[in-house]
């Protein structure tokens, strides 16, 4: 199993901190002057990736990401945690607008055969679109055994024990390489990047590239009619009693 090599998709989206302002034409979110990071579930993709590598399981890591020319930044974190080189697919900002699930799987499949990886690594899901669909449709694309929601993962005997993190608590699979594979919150905790790294990760390779270099049609599958606040929730009121609030429940139809 040694010698595996890697390939993480990372992803630019809004800083989890920042407030989600909805545009004035309900057409998006406003993304001008806001403060954005890489996605938290890629970190932690990043993060068990570099790991690999640590304990001699993988012998190259590459990060990918695709969106405008700020990604790169992106990319420098990645490198800065330990990530070895990093591929830019450039995509103006109009177009990156309706960029879907779709078209970073496609992109995804064909670099990893490109690079001839063993294991692709991304977040479960982007924070800003919480599709959670694009680890699922690489391995389709590929064909290749998928590992989601991840949240352990040991080496066994040239295949992978992964534990998932399941609606009704953990599961625990098997699965062979080449692999797709997702991390969820509890993998890990991510490291912080030193400025030593972060200075070593502005000599690191970044290749740029375009969507027409890997045959890719950016046309989006579906649209989006209108983006909308969530409804302002109502006050709640105090009860005196429990005769109380079984009346209020009673005359608001709640109860019968």
């Amino acid at each position: 199993m040694s010698g595996l090599r890697v390939l993480v998709g990372v992803k630019r989206v809004i800083d989890y901190a920042v407030k989600i302002r909805v545009k004035p034409d309900k057409s998006g979110v406003v993304t001008d002057g806001v403060k954005h990071s890489m996605n938290p579930f890629d970190e932690i993709a990043v993060e068990e990736a570099v790991r690999m590598k640590e304990k001699k399981l993988a012998s190259e890591i590459v990060a990918v990401s695709c969106g405008p020319t700020q990604c790169q930044e992106t990319l420098r974190t990645a490198m800065a945690m330990g990530v070895d080189r990093a591929i830019h697919v450039e995509v103006d900002p109009k177009t990156y607008e309706t960029l879907q699930p779709i078209h970073v799987a496609k992109l995804l499949s064909k670099i990893a055969q490109e690079e001839k990886v063993d294991i692709i690594f991304t977040g479960k899901q982007a924070i800003d679109d919480d599709s959670n669909q694009t680890g699922q449709m690489t391995a389709s694309l590929l064909d290749w055994p998928q590992a989601t929601f991840a949240s352990k993962i040991e080496k066994n005997n040239g295949n992978l024990k992964v534990t998932r993190e399941i609606d009704g608590g953990l599961e625990n699979i098997q699965i062979k390489l080449p692999a797709v594979l997702t991390a969820d919150l509890r993998l890990n905790e991510p490291r912080y990047a030193t400025l030593p790294n972060i200075m070593k990760a502005k000599k690191k390779p970044l290749a740029k590239k375009k969507p027409e270099d890997y045959g890719l049609d950016l046309t989006p599958r579906h649209t989006v009619v209108s983006v909308e606040d969530p409804p302002v929730r109502e006050a709640g009121s105090k009860v005196e009693s429990v005769e109380e609030l079984m009346e209020k429940l009673k005359s608001s139809g709640l109860i019968a």
